[in-house]
């Protein structure tokens, strides 16, 4: 006797949003599927916090866009609900957009993956960033590199020294000396 074909449950943002709060968690979905990871370790935090350093006065600076962090929440469509640790949202006619039925698709995401979320992060998460036209960060902290997953491209550029990003409107681009960003994540400065 065969067992009936089980479909999985398709989650949808708001039913993910109306999930109870869980200390030390964070509950997502890609194209309908949950993702729930632990809550992030210091050297994450280290990291995120220089990048936000760095990306900030340039955004301000060229007006680019809007730079949030997470928690804050991207939906793409009613099946995928993501938490970005940084991510810089296009403006809406010269202004910062003033909450998410006002905002377009990110312009950049930047994951900063851990041994719990990598699989995500670099998966579908990152595929789903390239579909909507987003650039793709991934910050690789124990192998100290950056993968640069550009909308479309089939591989990232793998870079150790020097992350450049030039976003449309930027008078100049952004160059980012990675050491020194590895260093302050690891607690080396």
């Amino acid at each position: 006797m065969s067992m009936p074909a089980v479909q999985p449950r398709r989650w949808t943002a708001d039913e993910v949003r109306a999930l109870p709060d869980e200390p030390g968690k964070r509950f997502e979905c890609v194209d309908g599927e949950l993702i729930v990871s632990p809550g992030p370790k210091w050297a994450h935090q280290r990291a995120v916090r220089a990048l936000i350093v760095l990306l900030h006065d340039y955004v301000a600076a060229h007006r680019v866009g809007d730079l949030l962090m997470g928690p804050g929440e991207v939906e793409f469509d009613p099946y995928t609900l993501v938490q970005p640790d940084l991510f810089v949202l296009p403006l809406v006619d010269g202004r910062v957009p003033s909450g998410p039925e006002d905002s377009a698709d990110p312009l950049l995401v930047v994951e900063v993956p851990s041994p719990s979320t990598a699989r995500y992060d670099r998966g579908v998460k990152r595929d789903r960033y390239q579909r909507a036209g987003a650039e793709c960060w991934i910050v690789d902290l124990d192998s100290r590199v950056v993968e640069r997953w550009l909308p479309g491209a089939a591989a990232p550029e793998v870079l150790r020294e020097e992350l450049r990003w030039h976003p449309a409107g930027a008078g100049e681009p952004l160059a980012l000396a990675l050491a020194p960003l590895f260093a302050e994540a690891h607690g080396e400065r």
